[in-house]
C-alpha cells in the first residue's frame, strides 16, 4: 500500500512506497497506476519520463509550461536533493506559497506535483540522478522559469553560498512579473 501525506500545500502529495528488504537488498513497486490513483484521488496518466544527473549545489527550476501544464511525480535513484513545489494557480487559497521535501536514494519518497505549480530542486549530495514522469509532453515554446531566489517566495533552499545554474535559470523573472495559472 502506498502512504500518501499531503503537505502543507495539500495538493502536493509526498508519496512513500512499502520498501521489502532484507541483508541481500530491497524491492519496491515505484509506481502502480491503482495505487497512484487511490493515493491522489484522481486517474492520472504519464506520457513522458525523464531522468538527470547533477553535480552538488546544481539547482534547476523554478520551472513551468504556461500551457500543456504538466504534473510531476518525482523521485532520486541516487543521491539527495531538496525539491521544491511553489503554487502558482492564482485562484488558489496557496497562490505563491511552497513546499519543500529532500528525496533521496535511501528514503525512496517521491512528490506528486499536480498541474499549475512551478517545480525546482537543488542537489545536496556530491551528485544526484532525479527521475520524473510528466502528465503532459515537454513543449519549450510554453516553458517559464521564474527566479530560484525571488524575495516575495522566499525559499529556503537548504543550502550554503550560491547554487550552479543555468543560463535559462539565472534569468528567470521574478514571482511578481510570472506568467501564472487562473
Amino acid at each position: 500500500m502506498l502512504k500518501s501525506t499531503p503537505l502543507a500545500i495539500p495538493d502536493v502529495l509526498l508519496l512513500e512506497p512499502r520498501v521489502f528488504g532484507d541483508e541481500r537488498g530491497f524491492f519496491f513497486e515505484s509506481f502502480n497506476q491503482r495505487e497512484f490513483d487511490a493515493a491522489t484521488g484522481k486517474k492520472v496518466t504519464f506520457v513522458q519520463s525523464n531522468h538527470s544527473r547533477s553535480a552538488r549545489h546544481v539547482l534547476r527550476g523554478l520551472h513551468y509550461q504556461i500551457r500543456q501544464a504538466q504534473g510531476k511525480l518525482v523521485r532520486v535513484v541516487a543521491g539527495e536533493v531538496f525539491d521544491v513545489a511553489v503554487d502558482i494557480r492564482r485562484s488558489s487559497p496557496t497562490f505563491g506559497q511552497w513546499v519543500g521535501e529532500i528525496l533521496s536514494a535511501e528514503n525512496k519518497k517521491q512528490l506528486w506535483i499536480p498541474p499549475g505549480f512551478a517545480h525546482g530542486f537543488v542537489v545536496l549530495s556530491e551528485s544526484a540522478e532525479f527521475l520524473y514522469n510528466t502528465t503532459d509532453y515537454w513543449a519549450p515554446e510554453y516553458e517559464r522559469c521564474i527566479v530560484w531566489n525571488d524575495p516575495t517566495l522566499g525559499i529556503v533552499w537548504s543550502i550554503t553560498g550560491e547554487p550552479v545554474l543555468s543560463e535559462k535559470d539565472a534569468r528567470g523573472v521574478q514571482f511578481n512579473a510570472a506568467e501564472v495559472y487562473d
